[in-house]
């Protein structure tokens, strides 16, 4: 039987086979693609290392489930569904955009394990998919070009913004839903037309509403079309392939590899220079990143991976009191200065040596405004990291001795007495004495001993208001039954807000002190109240024993019936508990604290819209304490606003420097009176049991 129309593979145009340009266009877009990712990869080769082969099974797991699950994608559910659809969508229609380029000259061409009963339902499967796409693209197109959601925004010191290319793209990827799909409806319109077996399309789809449109058609009309449908989508798939590495798009490529080698933990910082050792550090000539070349291969395939999405830029509260940084910009310049200095055609333009990140890329007040609180890396669907880049640039910057003139005092100080106050060692445990009649503290540092070593830090051991949180935690100890100690004198600041600031010697010398003072006594745990400690004892300290946060050890002995609480006293007060960065986002713990809230009998509480995952950051973080930041508003007056708004009226938090901040909020904001802040410990000792 004859066929009902010609395939292109045996078309002739003028007497011309078009086989010939269906082998000609692979071979031509293949060809510029293969020279287009070649020099993509160019700055990713001359990048710093990074060390991203471990844990296999891990990160293909985070790929099944970030990347080709979308797991991410519904936190914004509108943009995340539409995003899904298009994104099941390719995959699904990758096969048949594949066979149509080999049906061009090969006639008859099938997709290995795609013929038979697979075949037919893939074909229903393509065929509901290439429908669901483009009414997916439609929509995206309307949203993004007429509604415009703020987040995608650019402000105009940063450029223009890209809604133009990001509608292009949706109009080439409808091109192809309807070239693929007119291609389909027109052969089996001239299938019927000529009661030859027809093939089978999914009713109610795209490429069926074609079929019955085109039923009528003459033959000869219907063969053009075919034709003309095949190298409309043929051109276009490989247009679209060599353009995706141009822009924004470029996602679409990398994401898959950026989620493979994301981080897997949480909460650490990378070293200085993978590679080498901490004990190597002074033979190195530089630190940081200072050049362009100085960033890892990661972060410039972090840079390419940037979707542009503004979901990071959303959820930073830097952004949000208008301090003069956007994660999104971060990936944005990056990959600019990369499309830039590294052009597809011409040399390499990254040998100036006067040229520096900081001035030319970035802004100092831009990496100095980051509180490292990790939203913008929680929220990314695509696994782009900015804490390390960030904690990079200011390495560099530290060490050209380029800080803020705030933060200079509290450094010289770390570095002198161990503490950003400057107070004497031995005052670090003068907060014992207000306690010393209700519970006994050992000092480990004249040689007593303890199972339990309370980790205090120096903003718990020096800040007037916040050594409550000090002894209301050695208390509840106490009535937990737990045997602990603490330092003394020969405890030093964790160092943890130090690391982030840039400081990477300092803290080396903080860690190693720490590290000595804590071997030596003997404790078998560690158990603190303060989140920065906690994240930094557990993820940047080796060989220490367990690390525990206060909430998890109370909560444990209250279930144990060791550690009793009375009911609340039905005061009419109604709480909400604000997750610490550090202690949720970075380190998971989100159940502990409010379980212990729970615990208390007749505690009315209710949740923030922001919470768990998706907190707000007080602003303490990264030694903000000290910084003096250009902001319209403080984080914390956010924070205790939503804190309002949930119908509370006192903030609980888990941490000295989220307290800190709430209170000074709520004074800024004019809510004395109509809200308070206490910390966890502080209402866990307002209700044991003696």
């Amino acid at each position: 039987m004859e066929p009902a129309l010609l395939s292109p593979a045996h078309y002739k145009f003028f007497h011309i086979p078009v086989a010939l340009f269906a082998v000609l266009i692979p071979l031509v877009g293949t060809a510029a693609f293969v020279f287009i990712m070649k020099r993509r990869l160019d700055p990713m080769l001359t990048a710093a290392p990074d060390s991203r082969w471990d844990r296999i099974l891990g990160r293909v797991i985070k790929v099944l489930k970030i990347w080709l699950a979308q797991w991410r994608q519904p936190r914004y559910m509108t943009a995340g569904v539409l995003h899904i659809i298009i994104f099941a969508g390719f995959l699904i229609l990758s096969v048949r955009s594949t066979t149509l380029v080999f049906l061009g000259f090969w006639d008859g061409f099938v997709f290995p394990g795609f013929g038979g009963a697979a075949g037919h339902v893939y074909a229903v499967l393509k065929d509901y998919a290439a429908t669901a796409v483009l009414l997916a693209c439609c929509v995206a197109a309307v949203r993004r070009g007429i509604f415009k959601p703020e987040r995608y925004a650019v402000p105009k010191r940063y450029g223009k913004d890209h809604t133009g290319e990001a509608v292009f793209v949706l109009a080439l990827i409808a091109t192809l839903m309807i070239s693929e799909s007119l291609f389909e409806a027109s052969l089996v319109a001239a299938q019927i037309q000529q009661l030859q077996p027809a093939e089978f399309l999914a009713p109610g789809s795209l490429a069926w509403i074609f079929r019955n449109m085109l039923v009528d058609t003459p033959i000869t009309q219907l063969q053009s079309l075919h034709i003309g449908a095949y190298f409309v989508h043929d051109i276009t798939f490989f247009f679209f392939l060599c353009f995706l590495p141009l822009g924004k798009h470029f996602h679409v490529i990398t994401s898959l590899f950026n989620v493979f080698f994301m981080r897997l933990e949480r909460g650490n910082i990378k070293p200085v220079l993978h590679g080498v050792a901490d004990d190597q550090l002074d033979d190195l000539e530089s630190f940081g990143v200072k050049q362009y070349q100085d960033f890892t291969w990661k972060h410039v395939l972090d840079f390419y991976s940037c979707a542009d999405c503004g979901r990071c830029s959303d959820h930073c509260p830097a952004n949000a009191v208008k301090r003069p940084l956007s994660p999104r910009f971060i990936s944005i310049k990056g990959r600019d200065y990369a499309f830039n200095h590294f052009p597809l055609l011409g040399a390499d333009q990254t040998k100036d040596d006067e040229y520096r990140l900081i001035g030319d890329v970035y802004d100092e007040d831009e990496i100095w405004s980051c509180t490292t609180c990790g939203a913008c890396e929680q929220e990314c669907p695509l696994g782009i990291e900015y804490i390390d880049k960030i904690v990079d640039l200011r390495r560099g910057m530290v060490e050209d001795g380029n800080v803020p003139q705030s933060l200079q005092k509290p450094l010289r100080a770390l570095e002198k007495r161990g503490n950003p106050w400057g107070k004497v060692e031995k005052k670090r445990s003068a907060w014992v004495k207000a306690v010393a009649e209700e519970c006994p503290v050992k000092l480990l540092e004249k040689g007593a001993e303890a199972e339990t070593l309370y980790f205090v830090d120096s903003i718990s051991s020096y800040d007037d208001r916040m050594q409550e949180i000090a002894q209301a935690t050695a208390k509840t100890l106490d009535a937990a039954g737990v045997d602990f100690g603490i330092l003394g004198k020969d405890e030093k600041d964790s160092g943890h807000d130090v690391r982030r600031f840039g400081e990477e010697m300092l803290f080396q010398d903080l860690r190693a002190q720490n590290t000595d003072a804590i071997l030596e006594s003997g404790a078998r745990q560690i158990v603190t109240a303060d989140p920065h400690a906690y994240n930094c004892l557990k993820n940047d300290y080796d060989g220490l024993p367990p690390v525990r946060h206060i909430s998890e050890v109370l909560l444990e002995k209250i279930k144990k019936g060791v550690l009793k609480l009375s009911a609340a006293n039905g005061d009419g007060k109604v709480y909400t508990y604000h997750d610490p960065c550090y202690l949720g986002r970075h380190n998971s713990l989100y159940e502990a604290p409010r379980k212990l809230l729970d615990a208390i009998s007749g505690l009315e509480r209710v949740e923030m819209l922001q919470n768990r995952d998706r907190s707000f950051c007080c602003g303490g973080g990264g030694l903000m304490l000290f910084y003096e930041p250009e902001e319209e508003q403080r984080m914390g007056v956010l924070r205790v606003q939503m804190a309002a708004a949930a119908g509370a009226n006192v903030i609980v938090t888990a941490c000295p420097f989220c307290l800190v901040n709430m209170e000074d909020a709520i004074k800024v904001a004019g809510m004395e009176g109509k809200l308070e802040a206490i910390d966890l410990c502080e209402l866990v000792d307002r209700h044991t049991v003696a």
